[in-house]
């Protein structure tokens, strides 16, 4: 971010006549009940927070302290509050505040893991933040399911897409013989083995209000899959990610079309469908992993060279209107006739920037579907409250406009492959893929290389030389944070010309008042995996 717009953002905030706080932005949390008596670090969960079971935290690092205002009272300029009352310790209270760690064993009693640890955080810019973020081992299959969702629209697509996609996809990696268990624990009432082992931050909301419906859905999904002939063994990565994506988003849809006798519910489900979500889901198994991306969250490898330098692997490309192929797919499932219209102002018929997603319904449904299933609610129900709203958007003439089908990349793990970062669009708007990998990287090793000066740095004039030196300085300084997705939010919203952290800019940006922020930031969440190179050597 530039100094004009630093400048800019304390120009617009200091026109607002109230003080502003120095607490976090309000996070959108529901503690969520264990009805068990067992510390939530050492349960499994079957369906989340669906069915009787439960979740496992992460180690999380947290901070009460806040700002205050002056003890005089008088209201203070916006300058002097990111002086005075944002301190380091604040600073980091509301960076740490949704941070994750988790170690996972080595060996859990049937393969050893492609996983080392995983570290991951969340900054909202919406209230509530419409970002979400999963990660659970699958127990009944193998490997690591890891998921960033970027909801729109309104945070309702997101919540329940992070709550069941993974279920989907461990189902559909699940052998004929195991589904069958399954059925007949469902069939005599008796427990159902677990599927996934979640991992939760103590923030992480679940959506207990559809629980019943949910299980109920993926029931009948396991139910298709035993019917069909060719399932046997279970699906392949590849083959669950691009399955599960498709299913879930046809569930949703249907959902929304299903009468309900709760209208909780029924308004929950028309909810979920008429926002929308993007989703990044990464599979790593013990060599290869699978990417499945759905719109403009990404996922980019972590690559040591042999120098000791760093460079980045994309694993997904971002289906917005700077991919041409993407443009190009879209623009011929259209007549000829709206060419020029499906795509204007780089947005999906000038409404909608990320080109697929889950939900959506409005980009997806006949104009008359949508009036029919709006008309059915309550009568007296606020549909903005909802965020639901009678609009069309132009030259709307051949739904769909909008799929959710996933591009799905397959990598093999190679003993230099050392980590892998999950980031919703917040995250990569404010950084590039060379530069998250080398701030996470020499997080990593603790180690900055800086190249030779080359034949035109020394012909350099004395001020020239002077700015190259502070930005090698800034690269050695040494890191704040323990979380590699924390330092790398750190630096996507606080670094300096030179590349410093820079503590007034990085201020700036976290007290700005809940209805400026999402003006100059996006909700930002990010997840760090870090790979076991040693299996991948010996394998």
């Amino acid at each position: 971010m530039s100094g004009r717009v630093c400048a800019s953002i304390l120009q617009r905030a200091s026109s607002y006549t109230s003080t502003l706080s120095c607490t976090a932005p309000f996070q959108y949390t529901h503690s969520v009940g264990f009805p068990s008596s067992q510390p939530p670090a050492a349960r499994q969960c079957h369906f989340s927070s669906w069915g009787n079971g439960t979740s496992r935290s992460g180690s999380c690092f947290t901070s009460d302290e806040s700002g205050s205002r002056s003890q005089s009272g008088r209201h203070l300029s916006t300058h002097q509050n990111l002086d005075f009352q944002l301190s380091q310790v604040q600073i980091n209270s509301i960076l740490r505040s949704n941070e994750q760690t988790v170690s996972v064993p080595e060996f859990d009693g049937r393969v050893l893991s492609a996983v080392k640890k995983f570290e991951s955080n969340q900054l909202a810019a919406n209230t509530p933040n419409e970002d979400r973020r999963s990660a659970a081992t699958c127990l009944q299959s193998k490997g690591m399911l890891f998921g960033v969702f970027d909801g729109h629209g309104g945070w309702a697509c997101a919540q329940a897409v992070s709550e069941r996609l993974l279920y989907y996809t461990a189902v559909a990696m699940m052998s004929e013989q195991i589904l069958e268990e399954l059925e007949k624990c469902m069939e005599h009432g008796r427990a159902v083995p677990p599927i996934l082992q979640w991992y939760k931050h103590h923030t992480d909301f679940n959506c207990r209000e559809s629980a019943s419906l949910y299980i109920d859905h993926l029931r009948v999904f396991w139910q298709e899959l035993l019917d069909s002939e060719e399932h046997g063994e279970g699906m392949g990565p590849l083959d669950a990610l691009d399955c599960s994506f498709k299913r879930l988003d046809a569930d949703i849809s249907l959902e929304a079309q299903v009468p309900f006798s709760n209208d909780l519910m029924r308004s929950t489900a028309i909810q979920v469908a008429f926002a929308g979500c993007t989703a990044c889901v990464a599979h790593v198994g013990t060599d290869r992993i699978h990417v499945a991306n759905s719109g403009d969250c990404r996922a980019v490898l972590g690559v040591l060279k042999e120098d000791g330098s760093w460079s980045a692997l994309p694993l997904s490309q971002d289906h917005n209107s700077q991919n041409h192929a993407e443009m190009e797919r879209i623009k011929a499932q259209h007549p000829p006739s709206e060419r020029d219209t499906v795509v204007t102002d780089d947005r999906l018929l000038g409404v909608l920037m990320p080109l697929r997603a889950f939900g959506d319904v409005r980009f997806k449904w006949s104009l008359e579907l949508q009036q029919s299933i709006l008309a059915c609610l309550e009568p007296g129900v606020d549909l903005d409250s909802l965020n639901l709203y009678h609009y069309t958007p132009p030259n709307y003439l051949t739904p769909p406009y909008l799929d959710v089908a996933p591009d799905i990349t397959c990598h093999k793990l190679r003993p230099q492959d050392r980590f892998l970062i999950l980031g919703t669009d917040g995250l990569w708007d404010e950084l590039g893929n060379e530069e998250a990998v080398r701030l996470v990287g020499e997080h990593l090793s603790g180690i900055h290389l800086q190249a030779p000066v080359s034949p035109s740095e020394r012909q350099m004039k004395l001020g020239q030389m002077h700015e190259l030196l502070l930005k090698r300085q800034a690269r050695a300084s040494p890191a704040l944070d323990t979380n590699a997705a924390t330092h790398l939010i750190r630096h996507a919203l606080g670094t300096g010309e030179y590349g410093e952290l820079c503590h007034e800019r990085l201020a700036s940006m976290l007290t700005l008042p809940e209805d400026l922020a999402r003006m100059y930031r996006d909700d930002i969440t990010a997840t760090v995996v870090y790979l076991n190179s040693d299996l991948a050597r010996h394998s």
